[in-house]
């Protein structure tokens, strides 16, 4: 039988309505891709505002709020949209924000946001519109299966996050008691020697302060007062890392002239410098400066110091100051050894200290001079010299004096 007309008119027809659902398709698929990854960037930009761990600690109340806001916020943005992305596409992105609250909020506000979103989805989005009425039995199935989806999937994240919290937990359990560990181990000895020697030289001195020399009883005196430069050393570094890590050291700002405050610690240092040679040349150009002036001694000292103990004798410590752009800036360098590259990164770790460094030092000092440095909203650095040796730079920012300023013009 002969083609007719209709025969052969229909499958170009059909050709071009399947290219025109191909097309439309596409457009579809392109549409829902961008808009994910918009979605994607959004809800990433908010974790990090948010703060994941502060998230978990705001009030129920500010945790329905922000959940309800959320999904109500991406509801709108759907509405106006769902004409090119189509309501199917909805259900993916709001499924995307109940997974995004799962991560930020406990689960009740989950469950609850899951609960709005699919009420939104059926009310807004699956025709016929503004009536919770669903017109097909497909659409009524993908709304049951998206309220299951979307509680199971905020029930599953939320186990996941109590999982990985849990996990967190013994690790910080466990670095707590090998920080414990360690700091008994450096405690032991550090705070050991010097009692036992304050100990030794009294005992000797009551016991036979007659048969002693004038010379000998000079020398016992020395070892007192060394042991207990040391012992005072030690209970400070520790009292002061517990401020640092109780979040309760504040700063006490005042004027403060930065020569002054380098010649006294080095002249504090000067009886345990041994044959280092320590050389600043004060810089009569530098105002005053606003500083604490007890946490920047102490940065001092306990540089300084580190440097002295572990560089070889006849070591030179070279100490700079200048004033650059607003900051106060600091250099205290050595011709020693320097540090081992791949160790510098954990020089300024708690109870940290160089593989194979003698004996004593709790691994503090820097670590300390770092938080306070911080409190000051500056930054330290280290780096090993060209020549040799190791290099500080202090960089803090810090208010100048009037006065000074217009001497300086």
């Amino acid at each position: 039988m002969p083609p007719t007309l209709a025969h052969l008119v229909l499958p170009d027809t059909q050709t071009d309505s399947s290219q025109n659902q191909k097309s439309q398709s596409c457009q579809r698929s392109k549409g829902l891709t961008s808009l994910q990854i918009l979605y994607i960037s959004i809800t990433n930009f908010v974790i990090k505002k948010l703060d994941l761990l502060r998230t978990r600690k705001y009030s129920k109340k500010n945790q329905y709020l922000i959940s309800i806001i959320l999904i109500v916020l991406s509801a709108v943005l759907c509405f106006f949209s769902v004409d090119f992305i189509g309501y199917r596409a909805v259900a993916l992105i709001l499924l995307l924000v109940v997974s995004v609250n799962a991560i930020l909020f406990d689960i009740f506000p989950v469950l609850l946001s899951a609960l709005l979103s699919a009420i939104i989805w059926n009310f807004f989005f699956i025709p016929p519109i503004l009536t919770f009425h669903i017109g097909t039995p497909e659409d009524g199935l993908m709304f049951l299966m998206y309220f299951v989806i979307a509680s199971i999937n905020a029930v599953l994240t939320y186990k996941i996050r109590e999982v990985e919290r849990k996990e967190r937990d013994e690790e910080e359990k466990l670095k707590t008691i090998k920080l414990y560990n360690t700091l008994l181990n450096s405690l032991s000895h550090e705070l050991r020697t010097p009692v036992s020697t304050i100990i030794g030289a009294v005992d000797t001195l009551k016991e036979s302060k007659d048969k002693l020399s004038l010379t000998n009883q000079t020398e016992l005196l020395s070892q007192i007062d060394i042991a207990s430069i040391r012992l005072n050393r030690q209970v400070e570094n520790l009292l002061n890392m517990s401020r640092l890590e109780s979040g309760i050291l504040k700063l006490n700002l005042d004027w403060c002239d930065l020569n002054e405050l380098i010649f006294s610690v080095v002249q504090k240092l000067s009886p345990t410098n041994g044959n280092h040679k320590i050389v600043f040349n004060a810089n009569e150009n530098l105002p005053l400066l606003k500083l604490d002036r007890g946490l920047i001694e102490q940065v001092f000292h306990n540089i300084i110091y580190n440097a002295i103990q572990y560089t070889p004798e006849n070591s030179i410590i070279v100490i700079g100051a200048s004033h650059q752009s607003d900051n106060c800036v600091i250099s205290i360098s050595d011709n020693g050894n320097g540090f081992p590259v791949n160790e510098m990164q954990n020089v300024f770790d708690k109870f940290y200290r160089l593989p194979q460094s003698f004996a004593g030092g709790s691994g503090l000092g820097l670590s300390i001079s770092k938080g306070f440095i911080e409190a000051h909203n500056g930054k330290i650095k280290l780096e090993n010299n060209k020549e040799g040796g190791a290099k500080f730079t202090i960089t803090i920012p810090a208010e100048t004096s009037f006065i000074n300023n217009l001497k300086n013009v």
